[in-house]
């Protein structure tokens, strides 16, 4: 009989940014290969809902509130968790923004902290404490950074937001190399443009349709392309030899000409 690569049962994972989006995505997809699922963000009402569909689909699923900007957050968020939830196998690193198209002259300094804040410091922040979380248990795990293409192909209107991912690729880079030995795995996923409830308006403009057409593969992805990177990353058993690997999951724009 074949080997399910993908099956994740006796697993714990945690994913921030899972009140909606790709992040509540993340946590079907994982709770669905097996694993218990711990989401995590800032709204506890959309969290709820998002426990109560996948506790309604046969999974095993809790929540806990968390601001990734509060080191003082992230800390409580992690003893609850070790509390209540013991071991963490895998970490899904997501929460992040994505903030409104500025020119770099006219960014202030409210615009550039806040996007660097989230994105970079806070993912910082949960790596770590999701790192020092896995050393303690000695069973080692997977960190998965979700990053973007904008942490490796550049795009005008969006200095902050280029900044803070490559910042994070960076970071993956960094920790892969230090944790291996502690049999923690560190990657990155970095999705390109997906159809989303935020952008589903402009894509279907004139400008959004031009836009589409300069991506290789001339659509857009959506939510289930993300599906089986994100479980070869998570898994030990299909992608147990990977560490530090930067995906990209975008129709080939990152490797299209700026």
């Amino acid at each position: 009989m074949p080997q399910d690569y993908f099956k994740l049962q006796g697993q714990t994972a945690l994913v921030t940014g899972a009140s909606s989006g790709l992040g509540a995505h993340f946590a079907r997809v994982l709770s669905a290969a097996g694993a218990r699922v711990v989401l995590a963000a800032r709204r506890s009402d959309k969290l709820a809902e998002q426990v109560a569909a996948l506790q309604a689909a046969g999974g095993d699923a809790g929540a806990i509130t968390l601001d990734v900007t509060s080191p003082d957050s992230v800390a409580s968020a992690f003893a609850q968790f070790e509390q209540e939830w013991g071991q963490l196998d895998i970490l899904i690193n997501n929460a992040g923004v994505a903030g409104d198209p500025i020119k770099f002259l006219e960014t202030g300094e409210q615009d550039w902290y806040r996007i660097i804040e989230t994105n970079l410091n806070g993912a910082w922040r949960v790596a770590q404490a999701g790192a020092q979380h896995m050393v303690r248990g000695a069973a080692g795990g997977s960190i998965v950074n979700i990053g973007s293409i904008y942490g490796l192909h550049t795009g005008a209107l969006k200095a902050a937001y280029n900044v803070s991912k490559t910042g994070v690729v960076q970071l993956t880079k960094s920790m892969a190399i230090e944790l291996c030995r502690k049999n923690i795995r560190v990657n990155a996923l970095c999705p390109g443009w997906f159809l989303t409830d935020i952008n589903s308006d402009y894509f279907q403009t004139e400008s959004g349709e031009r836009y589409i057409k300069t991506i290789p593969a001339q659509r857009l992805g959506t939510v289930d392309d993300l599906s089986v990177p994100l479980l070869l990353l998570s898994s030990r058993s299909a992608g147990g030899y990977m560490n530090g690997t930067v995906l990209t999951v975008d129709g080939g724009l990152a490797e299209s000409p700026v």
